[in-house]
This record gives structure tokens, sequence and C-alpha cells, in this order.
């Protein structure tokens, strides 16, 4: 079974074939046969738009990007998902993602479709201005294609507040409408509260249901030594959390090197995670902060490396929560050998095909050593849309919720998709004897499901 794409998108045929063999090894296809005709339908989006984005830089010459938005799929709601603003940034890159966010706000309970979008525009070293000025052009031309209704995008890599501000205040002029259009507003006019906090939060709650489930209710997050890829919102809120829960965060990273304890013992303070939070604001390394006290005698900075296989002892959970594939085969065959037993993405699409493999083969407990639990970004990082999508029902009733409100609401989310992901894999799949259920399996199932369902009442197949 093969994409409806063309052979030089590798990311998004990756993310293709990871659904499509999930559904191919179930029961489901046997079930349902029509399911087939669905997933061809759901693999095409339903629009792609492109466009350019001229800009004026602090020089005076005129700078050229490339603007994008994959309207993926609109069965459950208006097309959401983030911006993207990277020099990566391409169509499979921004296709994968979309593909990823249909099934991923389909797990989340709320009214949302799936999309993607942003330009291969580099916000490092760039003045406020300048980025300010690439913010209005790109809206600009944006604007004519989402809305309340339509297509509200977020922020994502490269796009925060500061961004979302720029390009909401640019939609504004021209729409002349105040509309909750985009998401990650400014708490003063129109953000909700835990919206920074809420990826790195959820997948922390989805992996503390994990930890419950495995250990029939024994074991927390209290003791446990926690690896963490990334140090930018979604690392630094999960490490928080985890640190708030009892447990050790033994490494962070960035796209330059790891930063790991220099040792067995400790754990990353809260103040040493803000100091970090407060570098990358600036849009600067991790490796400026490695030869500062106090991390030049705690930690141990590697460049170019990522963490997975440069912790001393033991590690019990791996959060990677960096970007795309940045875990492999090699890498995960490591984490089982450091003691990891709890995997769970708060990046996109965070393991390699490899990396799955390995973690899928070990869901059974053996002599060899303990059973290992994978769960798949579309299940573990939902928090973040789930609170964007909290955000627009906001909005739409000119309401502010507490941050009380928010969090308790986000963690029935991430209680209803581990518990969602986890009866489905029941469900279609038989698992060996002694084995944990398949939560890649399940929360692929789930949500396609749901989707399918969705677009054969509107007859987008039959």
């Amino acid at each position: 079974m093969t994409a409806q794409n063309l052979p030089f998108e590798p990311e998004f045929e990756q993310a293709y074939k990871e659904l499509a063999s999930t559904l191919e090894n179930s029961t489901l296809f046997q079930k349902k046969p029509e399911y087939r005709k669905a997933l061809q339908v759901v693999s095409v989006p339903e629009r792609v738009v492109q466009f350019r984005v001229v800009w004026e830089d602090d020089k005076g010459n005129v700078q050229i990007n490339r603007g994008f938005r994959v309207q993926f799929n609109s069965a459950l709601g208006p097309y959401k998902g983030g911006l993207r603003f990277h020099p990566s940034v391409n169509l499979s890159i921004l296709k994968f993602l979309g593909f990823e966010q249909i099934f991923k706000n389909a797990l989340t309970g709320l009214n949302m479709g799936g999309g993607k979008g942003g330009s291969d525009f580099d916000p490092k070293g760039k003045s406020d201005n300048e980025i300010r000025r690439f913010c209005v052009s790109f809206m600009s031309e944006l604007c004519k294609h989402i809305g309340q209704d339509t297509d509200v995008p977020a922020g994502d890599i490269g796009v925060t507040g500061r961004e979302v501000g720029y390009m909401f205040g640019q939609y504004k002029k021209i729409r002349n409408e105040w509309v909750g259009v985009l998401t990650g507003k400014g708490g003063s006019w129109g953000g909700s509260l835990i919206r920074p906090e809420a990826t790195g939060y959820g997948v922390v709650y989805y992996v503390e249901h994990m930890i419950k489930h495995a250990s029939g209710g024994k074991e927390s997050f209290a003791g446990k030594r926690v690896a963490i890829s990334g140090s930018g919102n979604v690392a630094q809120y999960a490490a928080l959390k985890v640190i708030e829960l009892g447990g050790s965060v033994v490494s962070l990273s960035d796209s330059q090197g790891a930063l790991v304890l220099n040792g067995e013992e400790g754990s990353f303070t809260p103040e040493e995670i803000n100091t970090i939070a407060a570098i990358k604001v600036e849009r600067k390394q991790i490796a400026e902060l490695a030869a500062q006290a106090p991390f030049s005698s705690k930690f141990k900075y590697i460049p170019g490396a990522r963490p997975w296989t440069n912790i001393a002892g033991r590690i019990d959970v791996a959060l990677p929560s960096a970007t795309q594939n940045e875990v492999s085969g090699d890498e995960a065959k490591a984490l089982i050998a450091a003691g990891c037993k709890f995997i769970a993405e708060g990046s996109n699409m965070g393991s390699t095909q490899d990396a799955i493999d390995v973690f899928e083969a070990h869901r059974e407990a053996n002599a060899g050593g303990a059973a290992i639990w994978y769960a798949p970004g579309k299940a573990a990082n939902a928090g973040g849309v789930a609170v964007s999508g909290l955000e627009m029902a906001q909005n739409s009733a000119r309401v502010n919720w507490t941050s009380e409100e928010v969090d308790s609401r986000l963690k029935n989310i991430m209680e209803d998709c581990f518990k969602n992901g986890l009866a489905t894999a029941q469900e279609y799949v038989t698992p060996a004897a002694g084995s944990l259920p398949s939560l890649v399996a399940g929360s692929n199932i789930a949500g396609f499901t749901k989707v399918a369902e969705a677009m054969k009442d509107h007859g987008d197949w039959w």
C-alpha cells in the first residue's frame, strides 16, 4: 500500500507508512475492509496553499521566502495546526506534520481538523523589526485562506507569542475583525492560560497513566530518572512537571549538542531550567551555559550529540521533545539497555521506524528485562493542540478560564487519549501473552476510525 504522493516527500511517506502498516497489521481491515478506501482518501490533502513572502531587512534589502499552508482534513472541524518558521521547512515536512495532526486532533475529542503551515524563513539572527516585517508580509497572504471557522493556525518551531502577535495584528487590520483566528495569543488579549506549558505538561500526564497502568497503580514518577531531549517549551515544561512529581531530569539538548548530568546522581533544578529558558528566548545555544557555574561542575556538554547514549546510570523514562527522527534504532536499543521502560514523544514522529520497531518488539516482559512501553507523538503530545482547542472555545464564548480549570481539562483530555488508545488496541490487536497493549496501534486506529467515519457521513468516501 502506497501513499498518493510523490517519491521526494520522505517525511510524509514515513508518516503515512507508519499509520498504514499499523492498520494493516491489526484486524481493522478484516472487520471493515471498506476502510482501505478511506485511507486512500485521507492521505491526500484537501488543499495545499503555497505563496511567496517578500519582506525588507534592516539594510533595506528585499528578501524572499516561501510560505505554505497544508489544509489536510476538515472532517471533524476547522483545520488546526501550527505554523513553523525554520530553514528546513518544505512541503514534505508540512504534509507529514499535517497528516499526524489529523489523528492527534481526533484523539483530543475536540472538534478540530488537521493542518500545518509555515515558511523557510529563519528567525535566528533577525531583529524584532525584521521578524515583524516578515510576519506582516506572511499574514497578508495567509489571511485569504484562514478564519475562525475555516482554519486556525498556532505556533510551532520558530513561532512564539511574539510572532503570533505580529500576525494577529496584521490579520485584524486587513479583515477588520477580532476573532480567534490564531491560538497561542498573549494572555491579555485572548490567549489561554497553560498554553505555553500544555504540550510538556500533557506528555507527562500521559506517561503518568502509562506508569500507573503498567505497575498496577504501584508506581509514579517519584524516583524516576527521566531523559529529555530539546530545550524549547515542550522540553522545559515537561522537565518542570517531572520534577514537581518527584522525578529527576538527567538531560536536555538543542540542535548543537546535549547537556547531561555529570554522574549518576542529581537532577536539573527548576532554577537551572529557567536559566536555559531565558537564553532560548534570546535564541542562544545551551553550549553558552556549559562553561558557566553551576553548569560547568554539575553537567557534561557533548557537542553534536543527542542525550540517549551519553547518560551515566539508569534511565527510567525517555521523552524525545526536540524534532522528528531524533531516536534511531541503535539509540532505542541503548535506552532499553539503560533500563528505560517508558518512552513517549513530546516531539512529532520523534522516533525513526527502526526505533519504533525496537520498542514495539519489547512490549513483552521476559527473563532479559522488563516490558517496554512506547507512546507515539500523536497521542502523547496532544496536550498542546488540546489547549489550543480550549483557547478557541474561550474566544468563541468571550470568557477566560482560570489556570486550574484549563489544567484540569488538560488532564482529563490526556487521560481520555490514553484510555482510548489502550481500549482500541485491546479491541483490534491481539497481544502476545504477558505483553502490554500497543499504544501505537491503538492511537492510530482510534484517530483514523473517528476521522474516517466523519468523512463517510460527509460523503467523502463510500
